[in-house]
Parts: C-alpha cells; sequence; structure tokens
C-alpha cells in the first residue's frame, strides 16, 4: 500500500475492521510504525470469519480503486486468480461476467449489470434480480418509444428485438455464409423462441422473487441465471448485426 498510517487505518476501517483492534498503534511521538499496522491487520484479518473476509477485501479493494483507479492493472492479475474481476471500480464474480466483455456494452445498462453482480455477491439476491431486469428495462428503452405500463416485460423484449432486426440480420448473415434454407428456418426459430423463453423467465422471477425488501425466498441458481440472460439481453439488443 501506497498510503499513509493514517489513510490505512481509515480504509481498512471503512471495510469492516474493529479499529478498536488497532487502537494501540499510533504514529505520535515515534510510536508504530506502517510494519506493525499491516501486521496487527494481518492478524485482525485472520480471525474473521469467511463471510466477513469475503466483504472486507470486497469494500477495501473497491475503496483503493476509488482513490486511485491507475492501480486497477496491478489488482486484476491478484484477483483474477480468486475468481474476481474489476468492472467500472467494482469487484465482479468472473463466473458472472468476464469485465473484457461488459466494457463493450453501453455505460447506462453495464451500470445495471454491474449493480446487480454487486448485489448477488453481497447476497441480496432479490436486489439482484431487480438490477439484472433494470438493465434490459434501460436498453430497451433506448430503442423503443415511452410505454405508459401497458407492454410487459417479455413484450418489450421481443418489439425491441424486432426493432432493431436482430433475427433477421442474423439470418441474412447466415445466409451469406451459404445455410440453406431449412437450416435457417429452424436455426432462426429456435433463437428467437430461446429468447422470448428467456425473456419470460426473467420476468417470472422478477415478479415473484425481486422484492428489494427481501421478503420473498429466492433460489440463488435462478438469480444466477437472471443475471446471465440480462446479459445475453443487453448485448444482443446493443450489438450492431448488420456491421458484424
Amino acid at each position: 500500500m501506497h498510503q499513509s498510517f493514517h489513510e490505512i487505518k481509515h480504509l481498512v476501517g471503512l471495510a469492516g475492521l474493529d479499529l478498536c483492534d488497532l487502537s494501540h498503534l499510533d504514529q505520535k511521538s515515534g510510536g508504530a510504525g506502517k510494519g506493525q499496522l499491516m501486521t496487527a491487520i494481518d492478524t485482525a484479518f485472520k480471525e474473521m470469519s469467511e463471510q466477513d473476509r469475503k466483504g472486507f477485501i470486497t469494500i477495501l479493494t473497491e475503496e483503493l480503486l476509488k482513490k486511485d483507479p491507475a492501480i486497477q492493472e496491478q489488482l486484476e492479475e491478484h484477483l483474477s486468480r480468486h475468481g474476481w474481476g474489476v468492472v467500472d471500480n467494482s469487484l465482479v464474480l468472473l463466473e458472472l461476467y468476464d469485465p473484457v466483455d461488459l466494457a463493450q456494452l453501453p455505460a447506462a445498462p453495464r451500470a445495471d449489470l454491474v449493480k446487480a453482480a454487486q448485489r448477488f455477491r453481497d447476497g441480496d439476491l432479490s436486489g439482484a434480480i431487480s438490477a439484472a431486469c433494470g438493465a434490459v428495462d434501460t436498453i430497451t428503452s433506448s430503442i423503443l418509444p415511452s410505454d405508459p405500463g401497458k407492454a410487459s416485460f417479455q413484450q418489450r423484449c421481443n418489439q425491441a428485438l424486432a426493432a432493431r432486426e436482430v433475427l433477421s440480420s442474423i439470418e441474412s448473415q447466415l445466409r451469406d455464409l451459404a445455410w440453406d434454407d431449412k437450416a435457417l428456418t429452424q436455426f432462426v426459430s429456435n433463437f428467437k423462441g430461446t429468447l422470448n423463453q428467456g425473456a419470460y423467465v426473467m420476468q417470472a422471477l422478477r415478479s415473484k422473487m425481486g422484492d428489494v425488501h427481501g421478503t420473498k425466498p429466492i433460489l440463488k441458481p435462478l438469480v444466477f441465471d437472471t443475471l446471465k440472460w440480462a446479459e445475453l439481453f443487453v448485448r444482443t439488443l446493443s450489438v450492431d448485426f448488420s456491421d458484424s
């Protein structure tokens, strides 16, 4: 760490370390040095539960990135070994999202996806569903005219896909690759059906599990799937297939 003695204490306090454990350490009057401070932090860290350690590392890393975004490259290699990536100064699980892929998405829906990943990481599963669906709302709203609430989430997904001419563009490109009519028809039909079913799944989970107060039962694997579906929709609706 390049931070000062007092900056380190402040950062680890923000990250959840009980500063009472460090109260005996002070630099005044030739007191403790940074080495002693780091040893005390390491001791306190080892005494944390696994869940508390995870939260401590997450918050500390994000606070460090806020103070100095330039250290991201330095941190990324170490974080990736433990299954973490950095997107917009936030830690996300690599099993959820690839930071390189997310960086290519429009800023507004990407922010919602990052928020969903953070909530999933922090155990706010209902909030993660809401944020993931919010990412899709953001991208469909950028494509479609305002809707007074008559169309369902699933309907707006299908309308946005039609407005962007996603399926026809893909069909045209596959035809250029010498796909025959039978193969094209079967593929496009199944792809369309898959997206339609995915939109329904997200819509249903948002309704049944997306309670921001966390009062409804949540199945974590389905939340994971919702976040993956959200990324798929944002990517599909933001790519210009005609330029591929």
